[in-house]
């Protein structure tokens, strides 16, 4: 039997989940995993539906759930599984080459398409991993061009998701209105501490005891869009700003690989400037 999988999130109601369960019945679909979540103050119903069974109809289904839920519902039968995503990045290669690893060992859940940068740093160590490289410069050109450019490139590749591994540049909100809820950056603190640059110079004039790192959806309020994921790791006052940037490095991986597993699984859900994650 064929797997499915079923996403959903509408207004709460008395006996949805019965209701679903009744609808995904009638076509034949065995539920073998459900995770659902009410957010009492939105008033919002969000599920995740793992089933198997010959669905003969899909849109038939669909139509049938669209039509007994909540008016606002939105409905996903099974998302495309192996998505497609774009790195951007500058610089800085450790993010870089945690993702292009995954990637070769077919870990990631996605194929990567492409990596575009604002400088040529990063080119070789790329196309040595087999993936096309973009370099597009910043430079002696307006922001408005520059994005253009990297727009242009994310269209022709149908990009579902992009990923600002350690891209140092800030987005426009003409850009990120393209890819609304698509645009996933690693920011190394524990947000909302420590917004902007410079992060652990900040942490270490603060004398924190913990540093962390913060996987979030971009939005036009900077490193203040829906967080995906996070983790901390101790640190003391032996440390200095180079010690937290090292140590900093291997909790930025894991973050960002953690939250792009999330997303890419479709665990995922936004609502407002939060997320709802089945994990």
């Amino acid at each position: 039997m064929d797997r499915h999988l079923i996403l959903i999130q509408c207004k709460d109601n008395v006996g949805l989940v019965a209701l679903i369960s009744q609808i995904l019945a009638s076509h034949n679909l065995n539920i073998t995993a459900m995770r659902e979540f009410v957010d009492e103050q939105a008033s919002r119903f969000f599920t995740r539906i793992d089933c198997i069974g010959n669905l003969g109809n899909e849109q038939l289904l669909y139509t049938e759930l669209k039509d007994q839920l909540p008016g606002d519902a939105g409905i996903t039968i099974n998302p495309k599984s192996r998505k497609k995503i774009a790195i951007l990045v500058t610089k800085e290669y450790h993010c870089l080459s945690d993702i292009l690893a995954r990637n070769s060992f077919n870990t990631l859940s996605a194929e990567v398409s492409c990596v575009i940068g604002n400088y040529n740093t990063l080119e070789q160590y790329t196309v040595q991993n087999q993936v096309p490289f973009h370099y597009i410069s910043h430079e002696d050109k307006s922001k408005e061009a520059f994005e253009s450019e990297i727009a242009a490139l994310l269209t022709h590749y149908n990009i579902d998701y992009i990923v600002l591994a350690k891209f140092m540049r800030i987005l426009s909100p003409a850009f990120i209105a393209q890819f609304t809820n698509r645009i996933i950056n690693i920011h190394h603190s524990f947000l909302p501490a420590f917004i902007g640059a410079r992060p652990y110079k900040q942490a270490f004039e603060r004398g924190v005891k913990l540093i962390g790192a913060t996987a979030h959806f971009v939005t036009n309020d900077l490193d203040e869009g829906p967080i995906i994921a996070q983790q901390t790791i101790p640190v003391n006052h032996t440390f200095g700003v180079a010690q937290m940037v090292t140590s900093g490095k291997e909790i930025e991986k894991a973050v960002l690989s953690q939250a792009l597993k999330l997303v890419l699984e479709d665990r995922v859900f936004i609502t407002g400037n939060k997320t709802i994650v089945f994990e």
